[in-house]
């Protein structure tokens, strides 16, 4: 019986020292002025991610921080004509593209979309990059969606979102010192609970190049009609209706992006004032994840340099 008691105890001692031998972790010092930022935003396939943010990532970059969009799978079975590698190869073209555009980085993981699970492997994997990043910032979905690729992304990187600080979960990455602010993008579903629209950012300013990711650069999910959406009649071929298309791509989603300014106008209120808030047609929202740092105005406004002076504190 004492040999079963001593074995542990000896394994239990021996994790307290290795423990032990860390350096105690200070409590890290607030953003400083002029901090170059890094955020990365994940999303399940290559356009989620471009979709959610590419307003926000576009303000970032002209202001010289760090941005980038992780497709969580290849997007092989999204299209309702093609499938496969020469249609994974195609929609990281388009990402690429559309990181040209925002002028950001972008990589997509090699995971079958529609086949992602929530896995010891995956998690690593979400965790080594927003380690490699330095994140101060990392967007994804909500785990409750109709796609399971979009749920089980959130879920992998919520999972994530303490494991980023544990010195032996994953070690050949360091650590990050400071536990990034954890945001989801937005939608629309209403069970267990509706989104709440913490940060909202009015993207006047870049819905052109908002677009040209939208319509132009990821052609094969909204010009093409994705893997569920092909258009009445199939593609068009002359001039006029291509051009007549493209229009009722974008007429769709600038109704769509104007649709969160206007819903969450009380909240571009408190961060523009109500004066800047009224005249914004377009905006991306945001929620605070509970998990990850939480930010009180004074950090988001460091975070989001978008605001200016006019809002309430």
């Amino acid at each position: 019986m004492k040999t079963r008691i001593l074995a542990p105890l000896a394994l239990i001692l021996g994790i307290a020292s290795l423990a032990g031998a860390q350096a105690p972790r200070a409590t890290p010092a607030p953003i400083a002025p002029g901090t170059v930022l890094h955020i990365i935003a994940f999303g399940a396939h290559p356009d989620d991610c471009e979709l959610n943010t590419s307003g926000v990532a576009a303000k970032w970059a002209a202001l010289g921080h760090k941005f980038k969009c992780v497709s969580v799978t290849n997007g092989d079975i999204g299209h309702w004509q093609s499938a496969g590698g020469p249609l994974a190869l195609r929609r990281r073209g388009e990402s690429q593209r559309a990181a040209k555009i925002l002028g950001i980085e972008t990589e997509v993981l090699d995971n079958h979309d529609g086949e992602l699970m929530v896995t010891l492997e995956n998690r690593r994997k979400i965790a080594r990059l927003i380690r490699e990043w330095q994140a101060d910032i990392v967007i994804s979905h909500r785990p409750n969606d109709y796609h399971p690729d979009h749920r089980y992304t959130g879920v992998l990187v919520m999972d994530a979102a303490y494991m980023v600080q544990v010195p032996f979960f994953g070690p050949e990455v360091p650590p990050l010192k400071r536990n990034p602010v954890f945001l989801f993008s937005e939608d629309r579903f209403q069970k267990p609970n509706p989104f709440s629209g913490d940060i909202v950012v009015g993207i006047d300013d870049v819905i052109d190049k908002k677009m040209e990711v939208v319509v132009d650069a990821m052609a094969s999910q909204f010009y093409e009609g994705g893997c569920c959406d092909a258009p009445e009649g199939g593609l068009p071929t002359d001039a006029a209706a291509k051009e007549a298309r493209r229009k009722q791509v974008r007429d769709r989603f600038t109704a769509r992006f104007s649709a969160t300014a206007n819903k969450f106008r009380p909240r571009l209120a408190e961060w523009y004032g109500p004066e800047r808030a009224a005249g914004i047609k377009y905006a991306e929202a945001f929620e605070i994840c509970e998990y990850g740092r939480q930010p009180g105005k004074e950090e988001i406004r460091q975070l989001f340099p978008f605001f200016g002076d006019g809002a309430s504190r």
